[in-house]
């Protein structure tokens, strides 16, 4: 079965930064188009950022030249990069393989929590 442990959140300031990482057990994360999502209270979970299996990103909008996605395939790890955090960013953040931009394919993980606040 597929475990996906995300960590690396916390409180941080405006304008900070945090590092999280996505481990994943049972599932092989470099033959899959991997992805971020969060969940902000009172909304839906939606995909901030993905990377394919020959590296290729992709992002959200609000997440551009802020975020960088990257994946150890020797580790079978996935990570975010999130530089200038904003409040808007605080949100649960979640680690998958990508069905679409609200939809994973595996169980979801527990998460790790990002709150963005001064």
């Amino acid at each position: 079965q597929v475990q996906l442990v995300e960590s690396g959140g916390g409180l941080v300031q405006p304008g900070g930064s945090l590092r999280l990482s996505c481990a994943g057990s049972g599932a092989i994360f470099s033959i899959n188009f991997m992805g971020w999502y969060r969940q902000a209270p009172g909304k839906q979970r939606e995909l901030v950022a993905s990377i394919d299996g020959g590296g290729f990103q992709n992002y959200v909008d609000s997440v551009k030249g802020r975020f960088t996605i990257s994946r150890d395939n020797a580790k079978n790890t996935v990570y975010l990069q999130m530089n200038s955090l904003k409040p808007e960013d605080t949100a649960v953040y979640y680690c998958n393989a990508v069905i679409n931009r609200l939809q994973g394919y595996w169980p979801w993980g527990q998460g790790t929590q990002v709150t963005v606040s001064a």
